[in-house]
């Protein structure tokens, strides 16, 4: 039986939903191997509220969960800081799931990307846990595959930094180009190294899980606009390579734009709704006092894909041509 129909025992998995969570597996890795096992405590935590949050609302209309609801907690925790305490994660996550998606009516009726609500609500809410609290990754062999991992309380005093190298290089803190590339540095719980991200989002774009014309014209928008920062000087903007390593770009262009519920669902949309995260990212990131931008980017553009894909749906109708010789418009 085909993924995209099979249902066992309150989940029915769908195929597209299944291959976002393959690539999920090295990210989740590379989890405990820079942060140790509680990152995958994180993970966890995070998709079993998840799932129990959309339960509650499916039994009573006997239905079974999506398989969604597990890319939704796994993108939630990726987006964490790895001292985040596990409450928090499993608030989130309902959070998430209720009122970025069930509220709409479940599956496939969400305006906003359901992760990113829950992460906003946490960023909004736990300001100093979501942005003051960050920890180095292990380095070396075994990694932190030999550890828990840190709380904010617990991590030693030469392992804390207190935020990420993209709030660090607009204070003017350098960073390497291939240390972001890698992630040799403090990061959220899943897109730390940004040259395994690209790895697991060229499998997204292989299999055609995620559309190419987001993620060309989302890299291509944030570019210019970095560019153009750049080299204007405005408010110390970084060179854009080091920009999009060392933010949230890179995962959030790759697995959280490409989300085909939450995007425009236009081929004329999509090249301009990717084009307007790229560039909003990168000017949330270089004006606003937060480091990075691609999540309020992507919700913005969450807001207005609906209406983008309406007006070009009537922009784009053409006349049909009746027996008679008349006019009858589609």
């Amino acid at each position: 039986m085909d993924l995209a129909t099979k249902t066992v025992p309150w989940v029915k998995w769908q195929a597209p939903m299944v291959r976002v969570l393959r690539a999920c597996v090295p990210l989740a890795v590379a989890s405990v191997y820079f942060f140790g096992w509680r990152a995958l405590a994180v993970l966890l935590v995070s998709n079993a509220f998840a799932y129990l949050a959309e339960r509650m609302f499916t039994r009573s209309w006997k239905e079974p969960v999506s398989s969604a609801v597990f890319v939704t907690g796994t993108l939630l925790a990726f987006s964490l800081p790895p001292p985040i305490p596990l409450w928090m994660a499993a608030l989130g996550a309902v959070f998430g799931i209720v009122f970025g998606k069930m509220v709409f009516g479940g599956f496939g009726r969400n305006v906003f990307n359901p992760a990113l609500t829950g992460r906003a609500f946490l960023y909004i809410s736990f300001g100093r846990q979501m942005t003051g609290q960050w920890y180095e990754p292990f380095t070396g062999w075994p990694g932190g595959l030999a550890e828990w991992g840190y709380t904010a309380a617990s991590a030693p005093v030469d392992a804390i930094t207190t935020a990420t190298p993209g709030a660090l290089m607009k204070l003017g803190q350098e960073f390497g180009f291939w240390e972001l590339f890698l992630g040799d540095c403090s990061g959220v719980i899943g897109g730390t190294s940004a040259i395994l991200t690209i790895i697991c989002g060229a499998y997204l774009l292989w299999t055609k899980t995620a559309n190419y014309r987001i993620v060309v014209s989302g890299f291509v928008g944030f570019l210019l606009m970095q560019t153009l920062a750049w080299q204007a000087g405005w408010h110390h903007a970084v060179d854009p390579l080091r920009a999009a390593c060392g933010g949230s770009l890179v995962i959030g262009v790759l697995f959280y734009a490409t989300d085909p519920i939450s995007a425009s669902g236009t081929n004329p949309g999509r090249w301009i709704y990717g084009a307007f995260i790229g560039a909003m990212s990168s000017l949330i990131a270089t004006f606003s006092a937060w480091p990075a931008g691609t999540m309020f980017a992507i919700l913005l553009a969450n807001m207005f894909a609906p209406i983008m894909d309406h007006a070009i749906h009537k922009m784009t109708q053409k006349p049909a041509i009746m027996r008679d010789g008349g006019v009858k418009r589609a």
